[in-house]
């Protein structure tokens, strides 16, 4: 189904977006979509393809000739087989979108008991992902973390330190609980997403140690 002009402006609209923000955020460039939301130019279905595409990622909904958000999107997993099943889903929505993904209040001690040997390979297949590069916020001393080209990370004092890891990937915020066993609840909402980050960013900058440096 192709998408109208006016419902490309609506998403906009929904998501506070200017045409330059869309166009960073599809590749195509601010004045092809100026073109095609004036009506001069009649844009290739690919190119409609990747504007819908992009705004159903960040929650809008097309319906008829309008647009609206999304209602909350939501899932969880539980037990050893949840905790597999999250990390194949994070890599399915990083390897197709790519991205940016913030992680705190990790505890890799934690995260081993329940599959070490499921968390390294997905470390490893995110080198085969395009575009993606980690953020984490390990607690203080925890030197368990992987040497990766696409990883950044930074100490949490311990302080300050709760053992509720929170992890942000694409339009995605997911609760992780890790005991007594793995329960973790995945909201599919870019609002939500974004207040998580900027929470994220707040502890990041006054991080005192950075790992890589």
């Amino acid at each position: 189904m192709n998408i109208t002009t006016g419902q490309i402006r609506g998403a906009r609209g929904i998501l506070n977006w200017s045409q330059s923000d869309l166009s960073e955020k599809t590749g195509i460039s601010t004045t092809s979509i100026g073109a095609i939301e004036n009506g001069n130019t009649q844009p290739r279905e690919n190119t409609l393809r990747i504007i819908r595409e992009c705004f159903e990622l960040n929650g809008v909904e097309f319906i008829d000739n309008g647009v609206r958000l999304k209602s909350n999107q939501v899932r969880t997993y539980r037990g050893q087989q949840g905790f597999h099943d999250f990390f194949d889903y994070v890599i399915k929505i990083l390897q197709k979108h790519g991205g940016e993904v913030y992680i705190s209040n990790v505890d890799e001690d934690a995260f081993a008991r329940w599959g070490e040997e499921h968390t390294r390979p997905h470390m490893r297949r995110m080198t085969d992902a395009k575009n993606v590069h980690y953020k984490i916020l390990l607690k203080e001393g925890d030197t368990r973390y992987h040497d990766s080209e696409f990883c950044e990370y930074k100490w949490i004092p311990k302080s300050q330190f709760i053992p509720v890891p929170f992890y942000v990937f694409a339009n995605h915020l997911a609760i992780i609980l890790l005991d007594p066993e793995p329960d973790i609840i995945v909201m599919k909402n870019p609002i939500i997403a974004e207040a998580y980050k900027r929470q994220f960013f707040a502890y990041w900058e006054k991080a005192a140690i950075n790992l890589d440096e």
